[in-house]
């Protein structure tokens, strides 16, 4: 799948849920591999902030980033709305230092992505895709966060009050397709003993009955229930009257839930890269939300490259026949068994090691060894398919070596193995000459990893 972008800007205009200030966003299409960049175009140095979990500074009433100085709160909830686009890259300008909270819900910048539409780009996304079980629990809390591998992204949502109004909830997300109509439109929620503290901390100065849901759990003096009711546009109510006190009547009955789901969507869109697993959430909130983001940017870091997913079940894209038809390579030379991915610019083939490999004989009687130079040899074989399966006529061209760089070599390969080979053009094909860089798995772990470039070359 490729990259995408908005197809063109759009402007989000209201006021800063802690500020109270008047706030204009501009989301605008960016080039391929930008991620997400905040700009702040009210400082004199207009700098930009990169929207990663990283960078993430602040976590009490929401998500704050920072580069130096300056500073971008509330971003989530345009963050969950970007992500669950599938939108890869966009620059957001804003002239102050937070985002308009709006309804306090995503569903404006859901709406307003849909409106201008989304476009795709050249580059191709870089999933991260999850291969084992990742966990991380605050014990302080009891709040947990767990991803199990999954063919798509989906989530589950588990919440947890002392409250005799907001007891447990329950919301899933299994397709992000459906973000705008399952979960887009939940609003942020806070309790009425939550208040005083916010607003003796100078914080929501924006907030009203218009932006959020505000429950009433627990009852308390009528003269600061009514002080308090005055502070966020509120009528007065009698202090007995436990419940919500809002305007507009709940959009969903799990509607705290869902806003929970959509801001772990929004703190996971920090990751830096589309995720293919299930996250399941019990009693989420910012900071362990930011704490697992960083912990999946580690372990994205750590592994380097993600091996491809294989399945031997599925069928193969080329089998061996597929593959005789466009290299000239026969036995005991033909070193590639199948293709089973490829795309504009990479492909994926497979190599099963069989103790019967000719090589073998020699190469070592007593410790079975493929020679390294015949793993490069398989990788230039899948790389020279990726080009041949571009051209017109593929059996009247043939691929020849003009230099091979960087080869590393990480681990034996021996009988019984099975070889994974990765191979993406790294530039444009230019007078015949691709220039490649591939890498040979075994399971998860790289064994061996080389630069190729190649001629393409019509045979007479």
């Amino acid at each position: 799948m490729k990259q995408k972008t908005l197809k063109e800007s759009f402007t989000i205009c209201g006021k800063g849920l802690h500020t109270g200030l008047e706030i204009t966003a501009t989301f605008m299409p960016a080039a391929e591999n930008t991620g997400y960049r905040i700009q702040r175009i009210d400082l004199p140095e207009q700098p930009i902030i990169e929207a990663v979990a990283d960078n993430v500074v602040e976590t009490n009433r929401g998500t704050v980033i920072a580069n130096g100085d300056a500073k971008v709160s509330t971003i989530e909830h345009a963050m969950a709305a970007l992500f669950c686009a599938e939108i890869d890259n966009c620059l957001i300008q804003v002239n102050a230092p937070e985002l308009p909270i709006l309804d306090g819900s995503a569903i404006e910048y859901a709406e307003a992505i849909e409106r201008v539409g989304v476009e795709e780009q050249n580059a191709e996304k870089d999933y991260f895709i999850i291969k084992s079980k990742i966990e991380l629990v605050d014990e302080n809390t009891g709040s947990t966060i767990t991803v199990l591998p999954d063919d798509e992204f989906s989530i589950n949502t588990m919440v947890s009050y002392d409250s005799s109004i907001l007891t447990n909830q329950y919301a899933a997300l299994d397709n992000i397709a459906n973000f705008k109509e399952q979960i887009a439109a939940s609003r942020t929620f806070v309790f009425v003993r939550e208040i005083e503290p916010l607003l003796a901390n100078n914080l929501i100065k924006g907030g009203d009955l218009d932006n959020a849901i505000v429950i009433y759990d627990r009852e308390v003096e009528q003269a600061t229930l009514d002080k308090l009711a005055d502070s966020i546009g509120a009528s007065h109510k009698p202090a007995n009257q436990l419940g919500y006190l809002n305007n507009k009547p709940l959009v969903f009955d799990n509607e705290p839930a869902r806003h929970k789901l959509l801001d772990i969507l929004g703190d996971i869109a920090l990751v830096g890269r589309p995720i293919r697993g299930r996250i399941i959430a019990t009693r989420p909130g910012h900071g362990i939300n930011n704490k697992f983001a960083r912990l999946l940017r580690k372990e994205i870091r750590r592994q380097d490259l993600q091996a491809p997913v294989y399945d031997p079940n599925k069928v193969p894209l080329m089998d061996t026949n597929k593959i005789r038809s466009l290299l000239p390579h026969r036995y005991p030379f033909l070193l590639v068994d199948k293709v089973i991915e490829i795309g504009t610019k990479h492909i994926v083939g497979v190599k099963n090691v069989s103790g019967n490999e000719p090589f073998f004989q020699g190469h070592f009687p007593q410790e079975p060894v493929m020679p390294g130079v015949l793993i490069v040899e398989a990788m230039a074989q899948t790389g020279g398919l990726l080009v041949l399966n571009s051209v017109e006529e593929p059996e009247r061209y043939s691929t020849y070596f003009m230099k091979i760089d960087n080869v590393k070599f990480r681990q034996k390969v021996v009988p019984g193995d099975t070889l994974i080979f990765h191979l993406s053009m790294m530039t444009e094909m230019r007078r015949g000459c691709a220039y490649m860089k591939g890498y040979a798995f075994v399971g998860e772990k790289i064994v061996t990893e080389a630069e190729f470039m190649a001629q393409i070359i019509k045979n007479k």
